[in-house]
């Protein structure tokens, strides 16, 4: 069950900006195959914003963020939040809503934040894989 400042959805731009930040680590196509994989994605995942922190190795950003300030402006103003979008690695990628898990934290760290995760793509080395015969 989602807390009262969650959305069920993510937002419809929230998969344009995980796309954007995505390819900053991988292929620009694998960015795109894993926007798509988190827009398919149906099933939630709850995640405490602690654990999320820890998983992807990201500081939490202080209350004084302009995005972080503006995530808590939103929920005190009784606005729900998009669920954040994550890609299963080491260490976790935070896709989309590093701001909105900050400030879940600074309203309660142990909250639980609804998540959409897949798996990170398969990193493709250029070299065609083959098969050995067996022995």
């Amino acid at each position: 069950m989602t807390s009262e400042h969650w959305k069920e959805e993510p937002e419809k731009q929230d998969y344009p900006a995980a796309r954007s930040y995505l390819s900053l680590l991988v292929d620009p196509s694998e960015a795109k195959q894993t926007a798509k994989a988190l827009a398919d994605e149906f099933d939630a995942a709850q995640y405490k914003a602690k654990d999320i922190l820890r998983a992807a190795g990201l500081p939490l950003l202080p209350l004084d963020d302009p995005e972080v300030a503006k995530d808590l402006a939103k929920v005190k103003a009784g606005t729900k939040l998009s669920p954040v979008l994550l890609v299963r690695g080491d260490p976790l990628w935070v896709a989309d809503g590093y701001h909105r898990i900050c400030a879940s934290y600074h309203l309660d760290e142990d909250a639980e934040i609804p998540c959409r995760i897949v798996a990170r793509p398969r990193v493709n080395t250029g070299r065609k894989r083959t098969r050995k015969a067996p022995r």
